[in-house]
């Protein structure tokens, strides 16, 4: 099922979500499993998602494989919540990203009569810089929607 944008949005958060069919614990597995995250989000992340963990890794898609992705997890709530904290659409190599405030990514797990509902937020663009703010909203709501076919076919595939 194609991904679709959730009910309300604004220029501080971007929502989708997406129906896919398997259970539950294998979508969870899918996104928490650092292995099968690195398959399908195209990064090559090392540790583990925990709880405080910095997680980070360089991305493997082509033309991004300069950009190291860096994530602090938040929370995780086995089969149903997962949060991390990174900076948004960070790929120039001569910015210091460091000092920026971090958008919070949210993903919420749902039962759906033998399929899984995934939800994602982002949100915390209104505090991203003003010079970049636009531009890492537009490429991570479109970024988002191409990340739940990969999560959905990638699951498909296993």
């Amino acid at each position: 099922m194609a991904p679709s944008p959730a009910p309300s949005s604004s220029t501080d958060r971007i929502e989708k979500q997406i129906e896919i069919a398997a259970p539950r614990s294998r979508v969870w597995r899918a996104l928490t499993d650092v292995k099968e995250f690195n398959a399908w989000f195209g990064v090559a992340l090392e540790g583990a998602f925990k709880p405080g963990a910095h997680v980070k890794g360089r991305i493997t898609i082509k033309g991004y494989e300069h950009v190291t992705m860096d994530v602090k997890v938040e929370k995780v709530e086995p089969e149903s919540f997962f949060s991390w904290r990174w900076n948004p659409y960070a790929v120039d190599p001569k910015v210091d990203y460091s000092k920026e405030e971090r958008t919070l990514v949210e993903f919420r797990l749902e039962e759906t009569k033998g399929r899984t509902l995934l939800k994602v937020v982002e949100s915390g663009f209104d505090k991203v810089p003003a010079a970049r703010r636009a531009e890492a909203f537009r490429m991570n709501e479109g970024g988002w929607t191409g990340q739940l076919k990969n999560i959905e076919r990638h699951v498909a595939a296993r």
